[in-house]
């Protein structure tokens, strides 16, 4: 029998604990009044925060009444900002597709990670970046544009070859929800796979784990809101996790965690304002 490609990184100090938080935490969202009937609204409303979210941990902070209004058919208003987080918001539509409904018995079939890496990728960078390379690993020679605060990103052949074994990986393994997101969100900041836009791509596919593999049936806690509130140990926790030391790995995983635990209660506070009738612009 073929050995769990994660399995090892449970053994690392403070790992089992980490997961034991997130599950709770999201235990207990699963059981809130709201979820009974109105799940469709509490998931929309956390998609767009957790969008919103996603940009402002890329640096661009756009009210949250803009991006709604882009949300309902309304042009984005223009400007870099809004153009970053308006393709952030394409990106969770894109991955909310892929998301099993709550209680339901069988979800959309999840294609292998690699395309959806790409296809995330085409739907936040597009417009953004040359058509030509939507979807497509940096070729060789070509830096990523962004994260550089991360240091120095390997190679467009050394990406592709470390993205083939996540896609991998991520096929082999039945290592907890948690561990499985953190891994990969962790792992496309320190490949930076495409030229631009691998922050809220890393993002929108992890928190897609974290409900298709089941630790948010809900599909509406929102990490992000943590990471964009605290982005330099967020940064720094990325940088710890990309040189792969078992204390950088295990770090990242518990600050994944403690991301978790704050993002669902980001997802109680939507519900409560969803049965309340009472959702308003944050900021």
């Amino acid at each position: 029998m073929t050995a769990d490609p994660l399995a090892p990184l449970l053994d690392l100090p403070g790992v089992g604990d980490a997961v034991d938080r997130a599950r709770a935490a999201c235990e207990e969202l699963r059981w809130h009044e709201a979820f009974r009937r109105r799940w469709r609204e509490v998931r929309a409303e956390a998609d767009l925060r957790a969008a919103r979210a996603s940009a402002a941990a890329d640096g661009a902070r756009v009210p949250l009444d803009a991006l709604r209004a882009v949300a309902t058919g309304s042009p984005a208003p223009g400007g870099a900002d809004a153009d970053l987080a308006a393709g952030a918001l394409r990106a969770t539509v894109l991955a909310g597709r892929w998301r099993p409904d709550l209680g339901a018995r069988s979800a959309p079939a999840l294609p292998p990670l690699g395309q959806v890496l790409a296809r995330l990728h085409t739907a936040a960078a597009a417009g953004r970046t040359p058509d030509e390379d939507l979807g497509r690993v940096r070729g060789a020679g070509v830096a990523p544009g962004d994260l550089g605060g991360l240091g120095p990103a390997p190679g467009g052949a050394e990406a592709a070859a470390r993205l083939a074994l996540l896609t991998r990986t991520v096929e082999a393994t039945r290592a907890p929800a948690l561990l499985v997101a953190a891994v990969v969100h962790g792992e496309v900041l320190a490949l930076r796979p495409f030229v631009a836009g691998n922050g809220v791509v890393a993002r929108a596919a992890a928190r897609l784990l974290l409900a298709a593999r089941g630790l948010d049936p809900t599909g509406a806690v929102l990490p992000e809101a943590a990471w964009a509130a605290a982005l330099p140990p967020y940064l720094a926790g990325a940088a710890r996790f990309a040189t792969g030391t078992p204390d950088g790995v295990a770090a990242w995983v518990a600050g994944y965690a403690d991301a978790v635990v704050a993002g669902a209660g980001e997802a109680r506070a939507v519900a409560d304002a969803v049965l309340a009738g009472r959702l308003t612009p944050a900021g």
